[in-house]
């Protein structure tokens, strides 16, 4: 009897142990979900759709993108945090990943996620931003823009997608690193800031590069400075921050996440999926028609990417301090 179970069980390491060690590795075996933590037509969503697409045709496996929005992103990212850790539910995060958790702390309340529950898979894109006022405007330069703010401390406006949103953050940084005080002005998206400024009803707004440059062309709007480590290829003209001596840099970026916990070996296959992802012709095609550079870093470089980001979103957060919002 005893021999016949051993016989047994060796036929079942034999036999059956492979296959299931295979079934495990077979990594995916059912479709992807990348959550989109915005609604359709944003940075993370329109960045998001082409990576689907042309991870789809590396892997020969669905990749879906579902839009989880809510609480200016915090449900979308907490969704994804508290997933099973298994590298079927992804993220696609902006920079204000790193902003939710501080501005939960200064209204005393529960995060709705903590940032060691997410893994950095890969950096896609780091568009950036440009300060931008009217055309029609005084100010010819920073300098002019940053005289005149010292001497009417708080007056001088600018619109932004939200309060503590990355275009508020990107200000923010500015006008502390200029020494001035600033009015701003909070909108609820990066569209409506954009139509406040042409619509006269604010003086200055900081924007990603794409949406502001026709504005630029038709000279309805004048760009003054970037906030990038070096120009804007299709600004070559409008200089950088660190350039003019301010020290502001500051970009609206986008990079996939999976949930801590995460199998290395499924991490290692997500991190080389992506790498053949950025290098696709029809992905190429897709970031130029949005105007948007790809700025790929695998996983150990976007950490320290994050990282030095998340350190100067932060300080800018605990600066500005608690904001209630009017209703």
């Amino acid at each position: 009897m005893n021999r016949l179970i051993i016989v047994t069980f060796s036929l079942y390491v034999f036999l059956v142990a492979p296959l299931h060690a295979r079934a495990q590795e077979a990594f995916p075996n059912r479709p992807i979900t990348i959550a989109v933590p915005f609604p359709p037509g944003g940075v993370a969503d329109l960045t998001a759709r082409p990576v689907a697409a042309a991870m789809e045709r590396v892997l020969k496996n669905p990749v879906i993108v579902v839009n989880k929005t809510g609480a200016a992103g915090a449900v979308g990212m907490s969704y994804v945090a508290n997933s099973k850790p298994d590298g079927y539910t992804l993220l696609m995060a902006l920079s204000s990943i790193s902003i939710i958790p501080e501005a939960d702390k200064l209204f005393d309340r529960q995060p709705a996620y903590t940032m060691d529950q997410l893994v950095p898979l890969a950096l896609i894109s780091a568009d950036p931003t440009v300060l931008v006022v009217r055309g029609d405007s005084p100010w010819k330069s920073v300098k002019e823009l940053v005289a005149d703010a010292k001497k009417r401390a708080g007056e001088i406006s600018y619109s932004s997608s939200g309060i503590y949103g990355t275009l508020h953050m990107a200000m923010e940084m500015f006008s502390h690193a200029a020494g001035i005080k600033l009015k701003h002005v909070p909108y609820g998206g990066a569209g409506p800031a954009l139509t406040a400024i042409l619509g006269g009803h604010v003086d200055a707004l900081a924007s990603g590069p794409a949406v502001v440059i026709p504005h630029i062309k038709a000279n309805k709007l004048r760009p003054l400075a970037g906030w990038g480590a070096k120009r804007v290829a299709s600004l070559p003209e409008v200089a950088t921050f660190k350039e003019l001596g301010y020290d502001a840099e500051f970009y609206i970026w986008a990079g996939m996440f999976a949930p801590r916990g995460t199998p290395e070996p499924v991490l290692k296959k997500l991190r080389d999926v992506i790498r053949q992802t950025v290098q696709e012709p029809d992905f190429k095609d897709a970031m130029t028609k949005l105007e948007t550079p790809i700025a790929y870093l695998d996983a150990p470089d976007f950490q320290k990417f994050w990282d030095k980001d998340a350190k100067m979103l932060t300080d800018a957060v605990k600066r500005i301090g608690r904001i209630e919002e009017k209703k």
